[in-house]
């Protein structure tokens, strides 16, 4: 990353961090993924119980390998290999108890809503109420000018990228664009936009000055 993209990023995260405050949450910026990593891991106390939910920032940095190594914490992990749906279905709804939820944000506007598109819905949730934290790792190249073009970016990118990701059996894995599927194994069915928090500080906004994720 060049020096000009590194201003910007610390420019518009300086300007983010004031707008999610204004909306009753936390926010900072790291300017490296290892930065962002170790920041949140102090954030993390020993002998917490921490739900992991679906997270390509979380997992290409290497955070779930470095979380397990804090003493006492446990890992709610619906997507640990092996287990029955079933059980990964509980452990979702376990997740919505737990001290602290990490995941990302589809997308934040410059205004600093958070935009996000789930499946299943545990993920939205989640962010919305039960874990008594929410962090969330957010790439600056999920940051946008407005809602408009953060749903667009979600719907038209994200959402097909990560059915391909999944391999999943819809056709947007085929093409890369939305069909507005009505598949069984549609990605995209729970729009969530959070335009603040009655409990402050639950959500913390962790801004980093990496393209992390889609």
């Amino acid at each position: 990353m060049d020096a000009h993209q590194v201003a910007w990023n610390e420019k518009v995260a300086n300007h983010l961090i004031e707008w999610i405050t204004k909306r009753r949450m936390e926010a900072s910026f790291a300017p490296t993924a290892e930065a962002a990593k170790k920041e949140v891991l102090e954030m993390i106390p020993n002998g917490s119980v921490v739900f992991r939910c679906g997270s390509t920032t979380a997992t290409d940095i290497g955070f779930w390998d470095d979380v397990r190594q804090i003493d006492g914490v446990e890992v709610i992990d619906p997507y640990e290999p092996g287990i029955e749906p079933a059980e990964s279905l509980a452990r979702r709804r376990r997740g919505l108890t737990a001290d602290i939820m990490v995941a990302s944000s589809n997308a934040v506007t410059l205004d600093g809503r958070l935009v996000n598109l789930d499946g299943m819905g545990n993920r939205v949730a989640a962010m919305i109420f039960g874990p008594a934290k929410v962090i969330l790792l957010v790439g600056m190249n999920k940051v946008f000018p407005d809602l408009e073009s953060a749903i667009a970016h979600v719907k038209h990118y994200s959402a097909p990228v990560n059915n391909i990701r999944l391999n999943m059996a819809n056709p947007c894995v085929e093409t890369g664009r939305c069909h507005d599927c009505r598949n069984d194994t549609r990605i995209c069915n729970m729009w969530s936009i959070i335009e603040g928090h009655m409990l402050k500080n639950r959500i913390h906004v962790k801004l980093v000055g990496e393209d992390l994720g889609y």
